[in-house]
């Protein structure tokens, strides 16, 4: 079961997609490679951005748009963005995203909400070939604040970078206080990932995971072959929520083939009621 998979906006999105290239001919973007690294390193963001607000409930697109750009990142995580909704203006949030960065956008509807719809979305510097919001399952289906059955999903993407094709996922599953639809949620992530790493890509996937690094959620992805790169590259306890005094990791990018962390490190922001979290990977062979 899938929710704003390719085949339905595929067409819509080359539309936009080429829009977005033609004002950064324009205007001068961010999309070319501009900082002094290597084609083998790869930055990636993992940033949870609030619907656009941050924690007193200011709007902060463009805030948030300056933070990624701050970084220069080559891929963008995000999670709870919202597209059209009435909470948020009626706002294409990805597109604004993708105006304010020069970035590619991809979006994975979670539910339809407050008029629009709500879910997750991936910006990249190279061009996403491929892009499908996958349902994950559970069972009885979780209700979120105000009793509506919130959905969660897998943003699952094909990207054309340079050094070859880049398997990526970007979720947020369930934030309640127990494991239990966690537990459901990932079974479906970890079989999405095992499936990418088969193809021989190089394979990252990543999000906010609502679960901290000794929770029953974060030893079962570790015993699947999830390597988490925070303990391998970080420094400190990488706490990014809240965003005022941060006191717990919940934000995540696992390592699942090709890459190795060389650094990491939690941004000092408050344009969301997270902080982004920000990696620098080395390429490897495949399948290390």
């Amino acid at each position: 079961m899938t929710f704003g998979g390719h085949d339905q906006n595929a067409h819509a999105r080359r539309i936009a997609r080429a829009a977005v290239a033609v004002s950064c001919v324009l205007s001068g973007c961010v999309h070319q490679r501009t900082r002094g690294t290597t084609q083998e390193d790869v930055r990636v963001l993992v940033y949870n951005v609030h619907a656009g607000k941050d924690a007193a409930g200011k709007e902060s697109i463009r805030r948030i748009a300056d933070v990624v750009k701050s970084v220069d990142p080559d891929i963008v995580l995000f999670q709870e963005v919202d597209k059209g909704t009435r909470r948020s203006g009626v706002v294409d949030q990805p597109d604004a995203y993708a105006r304010l960065t020069g970035l590619h956008v991809a979006f994975g509807r979670s539910l339809d909400y407050d008029g629009g719809e709500y879910g997750i979305a991936v910006l990249s510097r190279w061009p996403i070939r491929r892009d499908t919001a996958i349902h994950l399952p559970v069972e009885p289906p979780q209700e979120r604040s105000g009793g509506s059955h919130e959905p969660r999903v897998a943003l699952s993407l094909v990207i054309d970078a340079p050094f070859g094709r880049l398997n990526l996922l970007d979720t947020h599953i369930d934030a309640s206080g127990e494991d239990r639809w966690r537990l459901q949620e990932i079974k479906t992530i970890e079989r999405l990932a095992r499936e990418a790493v088969r193809t021989n890509a190089r394979v990252l996937v990543g999000g906010d995971f609502n679960s901290t690094p000794e929770s029953a959620v974060q030893n079962e992805l570790r015993a699947n072959g999830f390597r988490d790169a925070w303990p391998i590259c970080g420094v400190g306890e990488g706490y990014s929520y809240p965003a005022d005094v941060p006191r717990k990791r919940i934000d995540y990018l696992f390592l699942l083939s090709g890459f190795e962390c060389m650094s990491a490190r939690v941004i000092e922001a408050d344009a969301s009621d997270h902080r982004p979290v920000i990696f620098t990977l080395r390429l490897t062979q495949r399948g290390r």
